[in-house]
């Protein structure tokens, strides 16, 4: 399956929340380079903790903040609420093709949401120094994405070369 064939549907961030969390997306984004974004973060995800918007907001906050720890927390709860959109086993080790293919048109844009969010995490295990848990979410990804689309096989390479750097 070619996972740039399809066309995008349900776009997470066109999504509606909960009163009041966009707001407070805004106002950290506004309060960012005064130190003040994390209270507004938090008091989004207390209202809605399934929210991707506020998921993915905290990730990037978290992110570029350097607290790789906290961003890989926010971006394993993401993963773990798209997964429950398509049914994908809770375990990413047991995806495969066929979770992929059986998936219904209208779902794809979400499997690819997930893909990406599954690189993100290995990415953040690299980060981590995780490098084997990194190299195991990358040879899966480039096992499920055979045209490379999602972008894992360079970041394979990647943390294979930084593996044998350490041996």
């Amino acid at each position: 399956m070619d996972l740039l064939d399809f066309e995008a549907q349900g776009l997470y961030f066109e999504e509606p929340d909960i009163a009041g969390v966009n707001e407070m997306i805004t106002a950290a984004a506004e309060n960012y380079a005064s130190g003040d974004a994390e209270i507004p973060l938090l008091k989004a995800y207390f209202l809605a903790p399934e929210s991707l918007n506020v998921l993915v907001a905290l990730n990037r906050f978290y992110y570029y903040q350097h607290r790789l720890e906290e961003a890989l927390q926010a971006t394993l709860k993401a993963l773990a609420v798209i997964r429950a959109l398509l049914d994908f086993p809770e375990d990413w080790r047991n995806l495969h093709s066929g979770h992929i293919k059986n998936t219904p048109a209208g779902l794809l844009t979400q499997v690819r949401l997930y893909l990406f969010t599954l690189k993100a995490v290995g990415f953040l295990n690299m980060r981590l120094n995780n490098l084997a848990l990194s190299q195991q979410i990358f040879e899966k990804l480039v096992g499920l994405d055979v045209k490379d689309r999602i972008g894992a096989k360079g970041l394979l390479e990647l943390v294979v070369k930084r593996q044998d750097e350490v041996v």
